[in-house]
């Protein structure tokens, strides 16, 4: 199992930038792909982005692409997504996700992002 912890939540004017963090630990080798899904308030938790450990396969939401890039560092074991023209509907929680090659996913705490002039 892994350990996420995310940072970089911030309230962000539209059409803003933000970066969020997620650094992993713990058994770092059975990761198989890496994510980000926001939950937005009275919303069920949505996929966002995700790029595969080994290799660098990304999927995005429709809702996200052209604006969202995911990223990975392997050697300091952390993801990033950065935001670009953040909309209002951007504001959510946004939770880091590990999937394993078998077993359940592991998320973090979440981190609050908040789109408003």
């Amino acid at each position: 199992q892994v350990q996420l912890v995310e940072s970089g939540g911030a309230l962000v004017q539209p059409g803003g930038s933000l970066r969020l963090s997620c650094t992993v630990s713990g058994n770092i080798f059975s990761i198989n792909s890496m994510g980000w899904s926001r939950q937005a308030p009275g919303k069920e938790r949505e996929f966002v982005a995700r790029i595969t450990w080994r290799g660098s396969i990304i999927y995005y939401a429709d809702s996200v692409k052209g604006r969202f890039t995911i990223s990975k560092d392997n050697a300091k074991n952390t993801v990033s997504l950065h935001m670009n023209s953040l909309k209002p509907d951007d504001t959510a929680v946004y939770y880091c996700a590990a999937d394993p090659i078998t077993g359940p996913r592991s998320w973090g705490q979440g981190t609050q992002v908040t789109v408003s002039s």
